[in-house]
């Protein structure tokens, strides 16, 4: 390379400025941590979405976008996901099936009306609170991360997280919301799979 002609980025000073930013790892909460969230929160509404975040990985705008007729028996259909898709579908325990369909009775909603229709800062300040309750720092999307950390953790293809619980279009988008292992788990894996 000639010595009078060189790349001005490549002083130490620009490259210092444009560093690729690290990945953002965030804190996994624990099983027990999220059901003891949940089972405290004695807030019927509240507890429901806590839930749908939690069990079902759903996004706080699609669980505050639900109305009665999108359920349909262990599913809800997402009408304009944020996929951009015409609809998306999630997946639910029978126990919460049966759980929401009794709260939507309960207050006689009609098949058009949402079933939590309180604004996102709202929804975002009962799920503060609920974490709260046993100590933890608590933000929407913690709920959905541990939705898709348990899951994979608890044995399932990473392929049914991502395209299942999350939605997701890829696995490397799925893959930045899996917690950090750590050493002791790594080898508890390995000796499940090998013993």
């Amino acid at each position: 390379m000639d010595p009078y002609f060189h790349n001005p980025c490549d002083s130490p000073i620009i490259k210092k400025l444009f560093k690729h930013p690290k990945p953002k790892l965030w804190k996994i909460l624990e099983k027990d941590v999220v059901d003891e969230i949940i089972f405290r929160t004695s807030n019927q509404r509240d507890r429901l979405m806590l839930e749908l975040m939690a069990r079902a990985g759903m996004r706080i705008g699609e669980v505050l976008k639900i109305t009665p007729k999108d359920i349909e028996d262990r599913k809800i259909v997402l009408n304009e996901p944020k996929s951009g898709k015409e609809s998306e579908v999630v997946f639910i325990t029978q126990k919460l099936a049966d759980r929401l369909k009794e709260y939507i009775r309960e207050k006689g909603m009609p098949p058009d009306e949402r079933v939590f229709p309180i604004t996102y800062t709202a929804a975002r300040a009962a799920i503060k609170r609920a974490g709260k309750l046993v100590g933890v720092n608590l933000r929407p999307h913690d709920l959905r991360r541990f939705s898709a950390t348990y899951a994979s953790r608890a044995g399932t293809p990473i392929e049914i997280v991502s395209k299942v619980i999350l939605r997701h279009a890829n696995l490397s988008r799925t893959q930045r919301y899996l917690g950090k292992i750590s050493d002791a788990e790594a080898m508890k894996w390995i000796d499940n799979l090998h013993s």
